[in-house]
């Protein structure tokens, strides 16, 4: 049940999409780091499964051998009885040429045995070896993942200081008041035009006073001249 557990994770993890993770995560980069620690963590249990897998299927294929070899032995161990029965029955020993014979058939039974053993864990020897192929290959398939999820956190972290960057710019733009070099000289000479034409008004309206002033003093000359003109009428001049 631990192995399928730890299996069903690995396959979980495996194929989980990095990319649709990322885009639905609030803060990318915190989800980021924990999935580097969730998927380090869980490495490390993997490997731990998987070499407790691989420690078992080898007790089993030290265990077939060994059924192996036993089968083997007492094979040796018959055909050795069974010689000497041939042997002792030739000589006309039977009681002891039958000694050995049902030794043979001993050995002959252990040997069945053993044999036995040694076919019937095959099936789980070779469920064990599927189970360890896919164990490492889900291993690998998340190691490969856990790389994945570095590059892209170093990824996000170099485009996060890039626009950080980018966003410091932009505000220190905007701090700044930028003017139109060229609006202000026009300004400028919109205020001195103002002066000019309030100088030329000032002007003209001194001018406008002269004017009256010569007009008042020629007006006083002919009254002079009506006057002086009328003191000689009066004089008989």
């Amino acid at each position: 049940m631990a192995k399928q557990s730890i299996f069903g994770r690995i396959a979980q993890l495996t194929k989980a999409n990095i990319n649709q993770l990322i885009d639905n995560a609030e803060d990318p980069a915190m989800m980021m780091d924990q999935m580097i620690r969730d998927y380090t963590s869980n490495i490390s249990e993997a490997e731990d499964a998987v070499a407790q897998t691989i420690g078992n299927l080898r007790l089993m294929e030290a265990d077939q051998v060994e059924d192996e070899q036993s089968a083997k032995e007492w094979g040796g161990k018959a055909a050795a009885a069974i010689a000497k029965a041939q042997s002792l029955a030739a000589e006309g020993k039977a009681a002891e040429a039958a000694r050995f014979e049902s030794l043979a058939r001993v050995a002959l039974k252990r040997q069945i045995d053993a044999e036995q053993e040694a076919t019937a864990v095959e099936p789980s020897l070779a469920q064990q070896r599927e189970i360890v192929e896919k164990l490492k290959s889900g291993l690998n398939g998340m190691k490969e993942k856990l790389d994945e999820l570095r590059r892209k956190r170093d990824e996000l972290a170099s485009r996060a200081k890039v626009a950080e960057a980018q966003n410091q710019v932009q505000d220190a733009m905007k701090s700044v008041d930028f003017l139109d070099p060229t609006s202000e000289i026009s300004r400028f000479e919109e205020k001195i035009r103002r002066e000019e034409a309030r100088a030329a008004g000032g002007a003209e309206l001194a001018a406008s006073s002269l004017d009256s002033q010569f007009e008042a003093l020629e007006d006083l000359g002919d009254d002079a001249e009506v006057e002086a003109r009328l003191t000689a009428l009066k004089s008989g001049g």
